[in-house]
Formats: structure tokens, C-alpha cells, sequence
């Protein structure tokens, strides 16, 4: 298979695999929104494709026919230097263009994607290739997000629908890759009793963070497995004291305690924002959570199901891990922490199982690492030393994020395969907490 083909192969798959996740859903879920910071299935959909449209196939697609006019105003979400953007809070309102319309879109982009990917003699092919595999992991974590905004929809309803059902799960399609590097991370030496120890220690030294950023040629090689955004460069030493990681995620039994323990209610346990968030959001428990006939339960991708105790506590704000930490005696890992004791550590790389993984009561070493939620670290979401976003609209793209948000490591049980890497920095504003997000404790 050449590299154009390869390509084009995992284009497709990825472009496919958006279409499998809205299989579920009926014309009318399509525009829901039920607050701004999530945005409609169909929306992600036509975003999606925008992408594509703008900044590759415009640029660089001689002769190709723009779908509609309208479109870059209607589906750019925050790139000021494109031009005006149809606001946030309102994207319930585009009845129009129709379902069928943006799916027509999606054909269209698609297939004059597909056409000139082939072109394998252009000049401009590495450059073409490498906003491809941006465009393919942007498109990744839409997909993601999907889940997310769709999931907090769906709860708001006292149906509460479900997203996603076992005979849709036959029918996945499925992209089968792996990032560089990941199944052969090395279990670092230990003795038999700290393998199954709750706690991993870690030696004081001199690690390495991040990545070094490859150019448009160097992807181009390295394809959709080299790549990293550009928050992820450049690979730098820090130096870490000693520490210790909790070898699992905090699980909904322990979380229990300490609501149990007045976790809720006791202000000294709290940052003063998170303090502040609580009061004003009336905060008794994690999103998802209710009692039902006596019966606790949690509402999930499949609907409603009974809150199972060691399934690791997800959809926790910033600001509740923090607490819980402080009611643990414990705090939130560093990202620099994180990424180590995942470079060290045994892989457990996912495929989508869209359920929080137990951890394994007979596994050694760090677990949950990718198979579950997001874990919030205690980083600033901030530039590594020497970063440089890229040139023109694409550098929007995480620079100007940097600002008032806290890093996530890992990934999630709805990422899409082949999205995750221990170098990856999720981000999040600290009371966001419809996310697949959870809790890692650290000392």
C-alpha cells in the first residue's frame, strides 16, 4: 500500500467512524444543546468537515467547488483569523441547514479530500499530508466531544435515552493503529510487594516531557501514528523529586466516603473558587449520580445502570478531585509526574469499550491509564519552555487556550483508537465536568 493509499484508508476509516456514532440517533436529536459549552451532534458533524474544506481543500484543491457559501461563517468555531463566527450559545438554532444537507457536505468534502490525497505528485503533498492527519485527529476529538455533549443532553431528559446500544457495537468500525511508542512501554523493576502495592513510588531525577514537533515533510513520513499537537513540544528535562502514584483510579465506592464523610459540606477541604462553585451550583454528588427506587445509580452511554462500586468515579470537576485529595491526604500528580509513571509503566492502550474500566485486582503496576477517564493533574495548562505555535489560523488551534485551564492525562473509554499518547495534554476549565474526567491520586 503506498503512503497515499494508507492515507486515504485511514481518512476514510476516521470519516466513517463519525457516521457509525450518530447510528443511534433520530432526526431530532440531531440539534440539541442543552447548555453553550456543548454543541449539537450535527454541528460536530459539519465542523468537522469545515475543516477539511478550509484549510486544506481551498488552499490547495484547484478549481474545487466550495458547498455552500454560508458554511464558513456558520460552522468555524473560534478561528479569528478565518472570519466571523456564528455564536457558541446558538448553534441549537440552525434547523438549517438540514441533517441531510450536512451529510450531503460531508460526501462532498470527502470525496474531493479523497481525490486529491491521490495527486501523490503535488508539490505542496507534504503540507497537504500533514494538515490531513491534523485534520483527522481534530476530526478525533470531535468524535469525543460528541459523546460528551450528546451524553449531557440526552441526561436532561427524564427518558434519558441512550446513545449508544450493544447491536451498534457489532457494526463499529474500527481504525486499527498504534502511536509510536505504545505497547512496548517497559514495567519498571519492582519488587513482587510494591507490584501489588496501591502506591507506585518513584525515584527523584531528571526526566524528559513532551515531544519534539515534527514539520509538514517529517509527518508527511512519520504518517497519522508520528503525530502530536503542538502543545506537546518541545521535549524538554524536568526534574522530579521523589513521589508516589496511586496505582488505580479513585473508584465510586471511595468516592461515596467522602460524600459520606461530609465531603460536600466542609469548606477547609475546598480551594476557594471550588468552594465558591459548589455553593453556587448546589453540588451534593458527581454529574450522572441519582437514586432511583432505593438503588443508586448512574446514567451511561447505554442508559441507566446501577452505580457499580469499583468502577472508577468519573465526571468529577478539577475542583472535586482537589477536594477528595485533600480529604485522601493525598493531591493531584503533576503532569510531568503523570507522563513519567506512563512512559515507565505497563500500557494498557484502549479500544473504545464507552464504560469506565475496574481496575484489575492482579495487575501490577500503573492501571486505567488510557481504558477509563481523563485524570486531572495539578498543572496549569501553560506553554512548554520554547513552545511556537504554528503560523497563521492553524496556531489558534491550543495557544491561545493557555490561560486559566488545568491539564488532563490519559484518555478516555470514548476516544477514538489511535488518539491517545502518554505525551497528550487534554484541558479543561477546573468546574468543567461533563467530561470523562477522574481522579489520580499522588503524594
Amino acid at each position: 500500500m503506498t503512503k497515499a493509499e494508507k492515507l486515504i484508508s485511514q481518512f476514510q476509516a476516521v470519516r466513517d467512524y463519525s457516521l457509525w456514532m450518530c447510528s443511534n440517533l433520530q432526526v431530532d436529536d440531531f440539534g440539541l444543546q442543552a447548555e453553550p459549552f456543548t454543541s449539537p451532534a450535527k454541528w460536530h458533524l459539519a465542523h468537522t468537515t469545515w475543516f477539511f474544506e478550509t484549510f486544506i481543500l481551498k488552499p490547495f484543491s484547484p478549481g474545487y467547488t466550495v458547498f455552500h457559501s454560508d458554511f464558513e461563517y456558520l460552522f468555524n468555531s473560534y478561528y479569528n483569523a478565518v472570519g466571523q463566527q456564528f455564536p457558541r450559545p446558538k448553534r441549537h438554532l440552525l434547523s438549517r441547514p438540514t441533517l441531510e444537507q450536512v451529510y450531503a457536505y460531508r460526501d462532498h468534502v470527502t470525496d474531493a479530500m479523497c481525490r486529491l490525497l491521490d495527486r501523490t505528485a503535488d508539490s505542496d503533498a507534504d503540507e497537504i499530508c500533514a494538515r490531513t492527519i491534523l485534520g483527522l485527529h481534530h476530526e478525533q476529538q470531535h468524535q469525543e466531544l460528541f459523546f460528551t455533549d450528546i451524553k449531557y443532553c440526552f441526561f436532561q431528559n427524564p427518558l434519558m435515552p441512550s446513545v449508544l446500544n450493544e447491536e451498534m457495537l457489532g457494526a463499529m468500525p474500527m481504525l486499527k493503529l498504534q502511536h509510536e511508542g505504545e505497547g512496548d512501554f517497559q514495567e519498571s523493576e519492582r519488587s513482587e510487594k510494591e507490584q501489588h502495592s496501591p502506591w507506585i513510588d518513584y525515584t527523584e531525577g531528571v526526566a524528559s516531557l513532551g515531544r519534539e514537533a515534527l514539520g509538514a515533510g517529517e509527518l508527511s513520513h512519520a504518517g497519522f501514528e508520528g503525530f502530536a499537537f503542538d502543545n506537546e513540544s518541545p521535549r524538554h528535562p524536568v526534574y522530579l523529586q521523589d513521589y508516589r502514584l496511586a496505582a488505580h483510579l479513585v473508584t465510586n465506592a471511595e468516592f461515596q466516603a467522602f460524600i459520606d464523610d461530609g465531603g460536600y459540606q466542609r469548606p477547609e477541604l475546598w480551594l476557594s473558587d471550588g468552594w465558591a462553585t459548589v455553593q453556587s451550583k448546589a453540588w451534593k454528588a458527581p454529574l450522572y449520580w441519582f437514586d432511583r427506587d432505593g438503588r443508586a445509580c448512574e446514567f451511561g452511554l447505554f442508559g441507566v445502570g446501577v452505580r457499580e462500586p469499583d468502577s472508577p468515579v468519573i465526571h468529577i470537576s478539577a475542583y472535586e478531585a482537589e477536594a477528595y485529595a485533600a480529604w485522601a491526604g493525598a493531591r493531584l500528580p503533576s503532569e510531568a509526574e503523570w507522563e513519567h509513571a506512563a512512559l515507565v509503566g505497563r500500557a494498557n492502550q484502549q479500544s473504545p469499550e464507552f464504560r469506565p474500566q475496574s481496575a484489575a485486582r492482579d495487575s501490577r503496576g500503573f492501571q486505567q491509564g488510557f481504558d477509563s477517564c481523563w485524570q486531572w493533574t495539578g498543572s496549569a495548562y501553560r506553554p512548554y519552555p520554547g513552545y511556537i505555535p504554528e503560523a497563521g489560523a492553524l496556531g489558534e488551534y491550543n495557544g491561545k487556550f493557555m490561560s486559566n485551564q488545568w491539564v488532563l492525562r490519559g484518555a478516555s473509554c470514548v476516544t477514538s483508537v489511535g488518539h491517545a499518547r502518554p505525551t497528550y495534554r487534554n484541558f479543561f476549565y477546573p468546574e468543567d465536568r461533563w467530561q470523562f474526567s477522574g481522579i489520580r491520586l499522588a503524594r
